[in-house]
C-alpha cells in the first residue's frame, strides 16, 4: 500500500493498517502527544484503531510544542 507520511511517500507491507498501528510502525514516543490528519481532517484518537488507511492516502503527524511565557 502506497501512502504519504509528512510529505514522504512510504510503501507499507502490511493488507490492512490503521492509525495506531502507523504510529507504532514509525515509533512515535508520545502519540498522545501527537495530532493526526487523514486527508486533511483531523482524526481523534480514540478513532486511531477503527481508522484504517487506504492505498493513496495521505496523513500528518503534528507534534504539539511546549511554550513559554515572558
Amino acid at each position: 500500500m502506497q501512502i504519504t507520511v509528512n510529505g514522504e511517500a512510504n510503501e507499507l507491507n502490511e493488507a490492512e493498517i490503521n492509525l495506531a498501528k502507523l504510529l507504532d510502525i514509525r515509533q512515535v514516543e508520545s502519540p498522545e502527544m501527537v495530532a493526526v490528519q487523514l486527508n486533511g481532517e483531523f482524526v481523534e484518537m480514540k478513532n486511531y484503531t477503527s481508522t484504517y488507511l487506504k492505498t493513496g492516502d495521505d496523513v500528518e503527524f503534528l507534534y504539539f510544542m511546549g511554550g513559554g511565557s515572558r
